[in-house]
C-alpha cells in the first residue's frame, strides 16, 4: 500500500489501512462522465478504489467545459469520447488506478455485463430512463448503487441498498418526461453531490455502518439542507413485487 499518498485517509479512525485495502480491492461502474461523473472519477481515483468502469457515449463538446473537470479546451478540439478522455486524465492522477472506458449507451441488452464484475454502481447520468433502468438491474442482482442528480442550483443524492432502502422506483412513482433542451446549471452544484455520492461510496465499500440510508436535497443558491426518508412503498413494482420491465 502507498501509505505517503494516502496518509491523510489511512489516518482517519473511520478508514485505517483496513479500510484503504478495501478500496484497492474494490470495482466500481460510474454511468456517465459529465458533470457529476467527472468528479465522481476524480474523487475515486484519487482515494485509491482499484478499478473505475466508466462508460458514456458522448464527445467533449465546449458548453461541457463550464462542469465537467476532467476536460480541456484541447480535449473539445479532439472531438474524442468522454470516456477515453476521462481515463487517461485518471491515469495521470493515478497511476495505481485500472480504469476501463466504455463508449455506448446503457441499455438492457448490455448492463448486466457492465455490473457483472462490480462491488457498486454511481450514478452520473442526467436521465430518468437510465436510472430506472440501473434500479431495476442493481436491485434484480443485489448491488448497492447510488443515485444523483442536479439541475440549476438544486442536487439530490440517495443510497439505494436491495433489501434495506427504498429503491429510486419508490422514489419517482410514475414515468416522467424528458427534459428539452439543455438543463441550466450552476457549475458548483455537480461538485456537492458528486462528494456526497464519493463520501457514500467510500462508506459502503469500507463498510461503515454511518451510510446514510436517506434521500439528501440541497438548494445551494438558498442554503438549504434536508434528508428526506424514502420507505419503500408496499406496492412497489421494482423491490417489493420484483417486476422488471427492462429485463
Amino acid at each position: 500500500m502507498d501509505f505517503a499518498r494516502y496518509q491523510r485517509q489511512i489516518i482517519l479512525p473511520f478508514i485505517r489501512k483496513d479500510g484503504q485495502q478495501k478500496l484497492k480491492k474494490a470495482t466500481v461502474l460510474i454511468v456517465g462522465c459529465g458533470g457529476l461523473g467527472c468528479h465522481l472519477a476524480s474523487y475515486l481515483a484519487r482515494a485509491g478504489v482499484g478499478k473505475l468502469k466508466i462508460v458514456d457515449r458522448d464527445i467533449v463538446q465546449l458548453p461541457d467545459l463550464q462542469r465537467q473537470i476532467l476536460y480541456d479546451e484541447e480535449d473539445v478540439k479532439s472531438h474524442l469520447p468522454k470516456a477515453k478522455i476521462a481515463c487517461s486524465k485518471l491515469k495521470k492522477i493515478n497511476s495505481s488506478v485500472e480504469v476501463e472506458a466504455f463508449v455506448f449507451e446503457v441499455k438492457a441488452q448490455n448492463i448486466v455485463g457492465l455490473i457483472r464484475d462490480v462491488d457498486l454502481v454511481l450514478d452520473g447520468t442526467d436521465n430518468i430512463k437510465t436510472r430506472l433502468l440501473i434500479n431495476e438491474a442493481c436491485i434484480k442482482y443485489n448491488l448497492p448503487w447510488i443515485h444523483g442528480a442536479v439541475q440549476g442550483a438544486v442536487g439530490m443524492s440517495m443510497s439505494i441498498l436491495p433489501g434495506e432502502t427504498g429503491c429510486y422506483r419508490c422514489l419517482i412513482e410514475e414515468d416522467l418526461p424528458a427534459s428539452e433542451g439543455p438543463i441550466p446549471l450552476i457549475n458548483t452544484i455537480p461538485a456537492l453531490i458528486a462528494s456526497i455520492q464519493a463520501t457514500e461510496a467510500i462508506k459502503i465499500i469500507t463498510g461503515s455502518p454511518s451510510v446514510n440510508r436517506d434521500l439528501i436535497y440541497i438548494d445551494l443558491w438558498e442554503g438549504t439542507f434536508q434528508k428526506i426518508k424514502i420507505k419503500k412503498r408496499p406496492n412497489c413494482p421494482v423491490c417489493v413485487k420484483r417486476n422488471f420491465t427492462f429485463f
